[in-house]
């Protein structure tokens, strides 16, 4: 497919359509995975969705984004780009986001870096001859940058470039953004989902988690204050905000990042974009895309109505192709 520039879909007009289009509009095409569930070193499991490729061919490893699956959107569309250009890949799924309970306590967040680290280094050793690219979207994404962050320059030697499109970088301020107007509506889906996961661990963890702590949350920041802060060691929600924004880890990252955002995102202020490209200034290992209207995840182009074009997924392995040599 050649070069193309990225035009917004003149006929979905808005932010929150172009956040909301993939979701409920797009078509998920089938593709021949298979799941294998790995065990962790504290006795509970990971699920990863596997596509295989020839021997050497690259490897993509695809990190989802806040209560993700394997049906998302997105991550359907980047196993199909991995698989349109021979790429072997891999959608790590979070503990608590596959169709079964993880056995621990804890469960995923926007900082938890371990299980990818423990993934990566799995996955190399499986094969090193293999060159590893990995994208991460929304709080996968968050998560990528992070561990980029963390790795600094000891980053195998594997990996060749990541790709993370439409992060969460200051948590804080994206939180108090999901509580402001039409916004609060994502705010509620993910509050669903995440409070029923809580109940759930409250049968099984009754000292740790009581449901009408649970039941308190009424916003994103309510739950992370009350749940995710003390399950995961976290004084509290904004000490996880702060401890865990890939903000403060970018200019760590070593690794050839392309950071692909829109401006209209309805999940962050778009300051917070300024503040990424002043870091990205004295760091020329990231790679910016920054765009005026794009939406969460959206990033639909195309002229024709019933011919749309999803950018975003695209452009990241086209970057990431560019980083194999």
């Amino acid at each position: 497919m050649p070069a193309r520039a990225y035009r917004p879909a003149w006929w979905i007009p808005g932010a929150h359509l172009r956040t909301l289009w993939g979701k409920f509009m797009r078509p998920r095409l089938p593709l021949a995975t298979r799941r294998e569930r790995w065990s962790t070193e504290d006795d509970d499991f990971l699920d990863l969705h596997r596509l295989n490729a020839p021997p050497g061919a690259p490897r993509l490893l695809i990190l989802h984004g806040l209560e993700g699956t394997v049906r998302s959107h997105y991550a359907v569309g980047l196993l199909h780009e991995a698989q349109r250009r021979g790429w072997a890949a891999d959608l790590l799924i979070f503990r608590s986001c596959g169709d079964e309970p993880n056995r621990a306590l804890r469960f995923y967040h926007s900082g938890e870096t371990s299980d990818l680290d423990a993934v990566v280094q799995r996955l190399i050793g499986e094969d090193p001859s293999r060159p590893l690219l990995v994208v991460g979207v929304s709080l996968g994404g968050n998560v990528l940058l992070k561990w980029l962050g963390e790795q600094g320059a000891r980053l195998p030697k594997q990996l060749r470039g990541a790709a993370a499109v439409s992060v969460p970088f200051d948590l804080g301020r994206g939180s108090r953004h999901l509580d402001r107007g039409f916004s609060r509506f994502y705010q509620a889906h993910f509050l669903r989902s995440l409070r029923r996961k809580a109940i759930g661990k409250s049968a099984r963890f009754p000292s740790e988690i009581r449901p009408e702590t649970v039941l308190r949350a009424r916003t994103l920041y309510d739950f992370d204050d009350l749940i995710t802060a003390p399950v995961h060691g976290f004084l509290d929600a904004d000490d996880y905000y702060t401890r865990s924004s890939s903000l403060h880890y970018l200019a760590h990252i070593r690794a050839p990042t392309l950071l692909l955002s829109a401006r209209d995102d309805p999940f962050l202020p778009a300051v917070v974009l300024d503040e990424v490209r002043d870091i990205a200034r004295s760091n020329p290992s990231l790679h910016l895309e920054f765009v005026e209207r794009g939406g969460h995840v959206g990033f639909i182009s195309g002229t024709l109505p019933w011919r749309p074009f999803y950018y975003a997924e695209w452009r990241a392995t086209e970057f990431l192709a560019g980083r194999i040599v």
